[in-house]
């Protein structure tokens, strides 16, 4: 009889990325691809997209009663992931209890000094082949220390065994899909959808200072082929009948060839579906003779980390970007009737309320469809932590999560960063409408007011607007005005005019 290890999703939410959709959890979707090579029967527990809170996790491993709970971790999940390891051990004093992700990679010192009891093991970086390993060896009761890349403690110690190179390839052969309930995945924006993560590649080669990717993966890039990328979505649409899919991938379009051959394979297979994905601007602008062959592969949204509207703070950050590129690039995704998103960080030690409100004014200028006003977020392992901890006023990990600021300017307090962002949320979209209303592309229009609805309608921001006013109610009656449907009526409807 084999073991059983359940994977479970912290009940961690903060808002911004909630209000687009329900995203699944591919990592554990590899994990347990791993898990049943090694032997062991995998579960999948997504807790977060359920909204389960902890008492209810609590009684799901008792009630599941696995050898095994595992869980991934970024920064601002962390504080709950500890949590749900700690009911794991309460609840089953001898289940074996297993972390990773990105800030257990690099923080894994202080998390087994300080909880010992709770973490068992830390995977630290990529998490396939060290799992796989680790679970043959406590299978076999072998001594862990010869698995590459683990901390755990030992007695008074804390081990950790060398790191583990990158596996060579990530073609990523699997079939955990089933373990996945996917009637918990939908595209808010998309009426009637079925939504699907995919990874086709790796990491990425630039180093900006802020970014966690970039240091977790060394500053590689790795890709699956084009083809066998392409054929996982249309796999998973034939089979699940997902027909939105977000790609997960910090940089997909890295090589130029490989990314054209993709959207070739997409389009020579007539995928009737939508792709969301992330990008540089750079490769947009490169990429501007192959903008048709984008929106006929399906894709309909690019998200592009411009991140400022000065060169000073970009290359402070070490963007690699060039202003001209930014504009140019949101012109060209708007051209041929994708729809563009970027963000704006603010916030700095050196912020004032003049350099937001000059952030805000470019940031108009710039015009990308939907804009994002993030606080800086000083990662406790990102390269410019060190610049930014005299600066740091709150060391709750929870508000790690770009939206509350912790970081205190110099000429500023918390609060008025804080309520600085919510302003720049609130007066972009309010000019937005206008725009919007009289936009000649029909998919466009439908996508985009359907968007600002869910953004304006979001507890996250009605929470972070308290008393700034009727925002939410005003923008629902100009959406009245634009032919926005009801609730009922959006549930009944499709969105016009795919490709």
């Amino acid at each position: 009889m084999s073991r059983t290890i359940l994977f479970i999703t912290p009940p961690y939410h903060c808002g911004v990325v909630e209000v687009a959709g329900h995203w699944m959890p591919l990592g554990l979707v590899y994990l347990a691809a791993a898990a049943r090579r090694a032997g062991w029967t995998p579960m999948i527990y997504d807790a977060m997209t359920k909204r389960h809170e902890h008492a209810q996790i609590r009684e799901r491993i008792k009630e599941l009663n696995p050898d095994c709970v595992a869980t991934t971790a970024i920064t601002p999940t962390f504080p709950d992931c500890l949590e749900l390891l700690r009911n794991a051990k309460d609840v089953l004093p001898d289940v074996i209890t297993i972390m990773g992700g990105v800030h257990p990679t690099f923080m894994f010192k202080d998390i087994l000094q300080e909880s010992p009891d709770v973490v068992d093991y830390i995977v630290r970086g990529e998490g396939e082949e060290t799992l796989e390993e680790l679970l043959r060896c406590i299978a076999q009761d072998n001594d862990p220390e010869d698995v590459r890349g683990l901390s755990f403690p030992r007695e008074s110690e804390i081990l950790y065994t060398p790191s583990r190179k990158f596996a060579k390839s990530i073609e990523m052969a699997h079939d955990e899909w089933d373990l996945l309930d996917w009637n918990d995945y939908t595209y808010f924006v998309i009426p009637k959808s079925r939504l699907a993560v995919v990874s086709t590649s790796r990491g990425c080669s630039f180093s900006c200072t802020f970014c966690s990717q970039q240091k977790f993966w060394e500053q590689s890039w790795r890709s699956r082929g084009p083809g066998l990328a392409a054929d996982e979505i249309l796999n998973l649409q034939k089979k699940y009948g997902a027909n939105v899919f977000l790609i997960t991938d910090e940089y997909p379009t890295q090589d130029q060839d490989r990314w054209e051959a993709f959207l070739d394979r997409l389009i020579f297979a007539k995928f009737d579906g939508y792709l969301l994905i992330e990008t540089r601007a750079a490769d947009i602008v490169r990429d501007a003779h192959l903008m048709a062959k984008y929106r006929k592969a399906g894709v309909i949204h690019i998200y592009i980390g411009l991140e400022a509207t000065d060169q000073q703070t970009l290359d402070t950050i070490n963007k690699e970007l060039v202003l001209d590129e930014s504009k140019e690039c949101l012109r060209l995704i708007r051209e041929h009737g994708m729809v563009s998103e970027t963000a704006f960080v603010l916030g700095f030690p050196w912020e004032t309320p003049e350099t937001i409100a000059a952030t805000l004014k470019l940031s108009q200028e710039y015009d990308p469809d939907f804009a994002h006003y993030l606080a800086i977020t000083p990662w406790p392992y990102a390269d410019i932590y060190e610049e930014m901890r005299p600066h740091i006023r709150d060391f709750d990990y929870r508000k790690y999560n770009l939206i509350d600021p912790v970081i205190k300017p110099e000429n500023m307090t918390l609060e008025e960063v804080d309520r600085a962002i919510v302003n720049c949320y609130r007066d972009f979209y309010m000019g937005k409408l206008p725009q919007i209303a009289k936009d000649p592309d029909p998919f466009r229009k439908h996508y985009l007011l359907v968007s600002m609805r869910l953004i304006m309608r979001s507890s996250f921001l009605k929470k972070k607007m308290g008393n700034l006013g009727t925002i939410p109610a005003e923008v629902d009656r100009m959406l009245k005005r634009l032919g926005i449907k009801s609730e009922e009526a959006k549930k009944k409807a499709v969105c016009p005019i795919k490709h």
